[in-house]
């Protein structure tokens, strides 16, 4: 059986995931790899046959996405032209993580294309919703990467057809302790909203890894480092506590190692928005910005001691031989 696995390149949460999905797919099948979309920062160990441009979102600097340079990035005609180029019709089974050239190539051709996605997920009717209502938002992400069967990953299991999330092997295999600094990933913010803001908090030792640098430095109670994946698991690892962007890996993987979270969804961002709302139902708190008026939530956070229990057991090998069965 010949299966394409295809991932969405933008961000580090879904080559996250492929690095435990695709060894699981290859003990089923022959695998090729399809990666489309920039503003990943991961390396993955294994051939990636593919690599398209694909639909991107690029990230701003001041909490939320460009939609100027993500706009500008993108053109219809070279989107059409890596859907023509790929031959979709060689693959027995294709499966898809949100990525949008395999899944319209399939969709050209009317060709079968498993959806295996976060997103998936957080639009299902039973998964909560934000209370402001994002159309656009709603329904790009319904037709970016269309799909004729869907299954999804989410914080919790809401209907039949969601799962929990795939936590790494090199996550579940750290050694979780508590050294007293402060993880944080915001990519939408630059280092120089980062720095003005979480020095308001001198008393705490904040580790950010940034994706608008490529050196590493200090700043009084700052340290500010590139991102490199070894490193950023470490240090979730041995903190107190995780302050990031409402994604849906980084939040997984700091609630499985049972750390204090704080989450900003990114602005102009819907599903960022779903997330937060499923977090906040759980217990995980939410605020809007880095901005003075969220500085007294961010202090009663990290005066807190309350984290969000989670039951996340690892059966990524069963999701994947029952999907492939059910489909082969």
């Amino acid at each position: 059986m010949k299966i394409l696995y295809a991932v969405q390149g933008t961000g580090n949460g879904h080559l996250s995931r492929a690095m435990d999905i695709v060894p699981c797919l290859r003990a089923l099948g022959e695998v090729d790899v399809l990666v489309s979309g920039i503003q990943a920062d991961l390396s993955l160990p294994f051939e990636v046959k593919y690599r398209f441009h694909g639909l991107s979102f690029i990230f701003g600097k001041s909490g939320g996405v460009d939609l100027w340079k993500t706009f500008m990035s993108s053109t219809i005609r070279k989107f059409t032209n890596e859907i023509k180029s790929l031959p979709i019709e060689n693959y027995d089974l294709v499966i898809n993580d949100f990525e949008p050239i395999s899944a319209w190539a399939c969709h050209s051709k009317d060709l079968e294309c498993i959806g295996l996605s976060h997103q998936i997920a957080a639009l299902d009717p039973a998964s909560p919703k934000p209370d402001e209502s994002d159309m656009l938002g709603k329904f790009i992400m319904k037709n970016y990467a269309p799909s004729t069967h869907s299954y999804g990953f989410h914080f919790k299991r809401y209907s039949k057809h969601i799962y929990p999330p795939v936590i790494r092997n090199a996550v579940r295999e750290l050694n979780v302790t508590d050294q007293g600094h402060y993880t944080v990933y915001l990519p939408a913010y630059d280092d120089a909203h980062l720095l003005k803001h979480l020095m308001k908090f001198p008393e705490v030792k904040w580790d950010v890894f940034s994706k608008h640098n490529s050196k590493a430095f200090d700043m009084k109670n700052v340290t500010i480092r590139p991102i490199n994946n070894q490193s950023f698991i470490d240090s979730m690892a041995s903190s107190s506590g995780v302050l990031c962007g409402a994604g849906f890996e980084t939040p997984a993987e700091a609630l499985y190692l049972e750390k204090k979270l704080l989450v900003i969804p990114m602005k102009n961002q819907y599903e960022q928005h779903l997330n937060a709302a499923s977090l906040e139902e759980m217990g995980v708190p939410v605020i809007s910005s880095l901005k003075q008026k969220n500085m007294l939530a961010i202090e009663a956070w990290l005066n807190s001691k309350s984290r969000v229990e989670v039951d996340y057991p690892n059966i990524t090998q069963e999701i994947i031989n029952e999907i492939v069965q059910k489909h082969r």
